[in-house]
């Protein structure tokens, strides 16, 4: 499929897509009981990771974009945050934690020089 939207083509929020899935996936391991808490909160900041940075991209000033990346980086943080609470809890192997922190990490690095890129 050809893409046809600006933001399609932007390699962050590709890997934002993509490491929105793997949380999701994640979260299957959480147990029932966190259905309405952390599994969804952490669903939702993940999401919201690739939503903001392409609303961003569509408003029509570069400040605005700048707004939209600062709110994706928040979003990568409480994920970050929640992925620290379902490590504690023993929601997750400590290996699928590993693997999930250093893919954010290298997200946040992306998305810090994509902001700073923006003119």
């Amino acid at each position: 499929m050809e893409s046809k939207f600006k933001f399609e083509k932007i390699i962050v929020w590709q890997k934002a897509m993509d490491f929105g899935e793997k949380i999701n996936e994640t979260t299957q391991l959480f147990p029932k009981k966190e259905i309405y808490n952390l599994s969804s909160q952490i669903r939702r900041a993940a999401d919201s990771i690739a939503l903001n940075i392409s609303e961003g991209s569509t408003g029509q000033t570069n400040p605005e974009f700048k707004k939209f990346m600062g709110y994706a980086i928040r979003s990568l943080t409480e994920v970050v945050t929640c992925l620290h609470k379902a490590k504690r809890r023993k929601y997750v192997p400590t290996e699928t934690f590993n693997t999930l922190y250093e893919e954010a990490f290298t997200l946040m690095n992306m998305m810090v020089a994509f902001r700073k890129n923006i003119k």
